[in-house]
């Protein structure tokens, strides 16, 4: 990797020279300026170095008109700016204007070194991430992507699909997996977009509440009612209803959910009288709902209506390699600053862990390490104990021993080894393949999958 280009203002010869040895010892590739505006015109002809560490009192241009023209013109180049002893007001002025950080004469070395390392960082990431996110739009055309993995690409093919359908939808996987995020992107590209998407936790409210919520009540139908009320399926009309957790419904309301579905009406709590709705149904459930229907705890006919279309979303330990992608997604999402990040060693930590519950656990530990770390860059020390202890077993990716007296054939250790580099990738098959120097079909032979043969 090239060495970082810094930038170093000073009209004071000794100060300046001081500080570009200092630089140039840590490996920097530095050039000195005597004054801002020679900066300013390098600007505009070469382009931005990678920092820029700036006095602030200079003569023409001062280190803050130079703050100004970067923040301006290079936004992803951080700008140290340089201020004598006790000058506070000037470093408070200088932050504001959207300076990095500052550093007081006489010089603390250790200490420009540690904040000189942060920028510099800081600029790595944050154009590594603007790369990643300029790639993902070109390859994926997706707003809010969530994933790239094979699996995922999949779930977005499958609701893409079947978004211009009226087909009813059953969303499955585990807690925290984006269920709902799924149901409303097939929301937002079905012709019934325009009309309101209704969403309800079915296992969050008791089976008495949740019939009045889904069907209404009529006035007087129990104690309590002294109106009548719409429900869920009238407020959804024309539009979208997401069932959320539909395995935790009991019978009785399984029985009227059908009837629902089949007759396109509904039947206020209360009353016989039937109200027409149309609504588009899209279910998700974090159980085996056909496992539930072989146990008895799930209509058998319910299933069927509500699985004309399936999509299964896998969790995060099935696609890992969709876990640095989301990281950083969420760093952008709840940085304070532009350029929020994730380190590499965090990073490996995040994908190391295995994540129970899932991209919402993956978020709300995102969050908390920017609220910990002002910097915007998360290191292991903002991450949870339980993250942090979560690094990569060698096992995991060491080749498989052999054991006294194991012989295995050419074909079982060629296997073997396609199981470790797919470990190493984290699942990407495409990845590995390419390692491997064969192309998929002949992977998944080598792996006994004949899904793709």
């Amino acid at each position: 990797m090239e060495p970082a280009r810094i930038t170093v203002i000073d009209d004071d010869p000794s100060s300046r020279d001081l500080l570009t040895r200092l630089l140039r010892s840590e490996g920097y590739q530095v050039t000195p300026l005597a004054d801002g505006r020679e900066a300013l015109d390098r600007l505009g002809a070469e382009g931005a170095p990678d920092l820029v560490v700036s006095d602030i009192r200079m003569g023409e241009v001062d280190g803050l008109q130079v703050t100004d023209a970067f923040r301006q013109k290079a936004p992803d180049t951080p700008v140290i700016l340089v201020t004598a002893f006790g000058n506070i007001d000037g470093a408070v002025e200088a932050i504001r204007r959207g300076a990095f950080d500052y550093v007081s004469k006489p010089y603390d070395i250790d200490a420009i070194k540690v904040v000189v390392a942060r920028a510099v960082k800081q600029r790595q990431l944050a154009l590594e991430n603007k790369a990643l996110r300029r790639d993902l739009r070109e390859k994926y055309r997706l707003e809010n992507v969530v994933g790239r993995s094979e699996a995922m690409l999949q779930v977005y093919k499958t609701a893409a699909r079947v978004a211009a359908t009226d087909a009813t939808v059953l969303i499955q996987g585990e807690s925290g997996t984006g269920k709902e995020l799924v149901a409303r992107a097939i929301h937002a590209a079905s012709p019934r977009s325009g009309g309101p998407f209704v969403a309800v936790d079915c296992g969050a409210i008791a089976e008495g509440v949740l019939e009045s919520e889904l069907f209404g009540h009529a006035r007087g139908a129990f104690t309590g009612a002294q109106a009548s009320r719409r429900g869920l399926f009238e407020e959804a009309n024309q539009g979208t209803l997401f069932l959320d957790e539909i395995g935790d419904i009991g019978p009785n309301l399984q029985a009227r959910l059908l009837r629902a579905l089949q007759e396109g009406t509904i039947r206020r709590v209360g009353t016989n009288e039937p109200v027409a709705v149309d609504v588009r149904v899209v279910a998700a459930s974090n159980k085996d709902l056909a496992a539930e229907v072989k146990a008895g705890r799930f209509r058998e006919d319910l299933y069927y209506r509500l699985n004309v279309v399936t999509i299964r979303i896998p969790p995060l330990r099935e696609r890992r390699e969709d876990i640095p992608l989301l990281a950083e997604h969420f760093a952008a999402k709840h940085g304070r600053a532009e350029g929020a990040a994730i380190s590499a060693p965090a990073r490996d930590l995040l994908v190391a862990h295995d994540w129970p519950g899932n991209v919402r656990e993956l978020e709300n530990v995102v969050a908390r390490g920017l609220a910990l770390n002002p910097s915007g860059v998360i290191l292991p020390d903002d991450l949870p104990e339980a993250i942090r202890r979560a690094a990569p077993a060698e096992s995991a990716a060491a080749p498989e021993a052999l054991a006294p007296g194991d012989r295995p054939t050419l074909a079982e250790l060629e296997r073997r080894y396609a199981v470790q580099v797919l470990r190493e990738t984290g699942g990407n098959k495409t990845r590995a393949a390419e390692i491997l120097g064969i192309d998929r079909k002949t992977l998944y032979r080598l792996l006994g999958d004949e899904r793709e043969s």
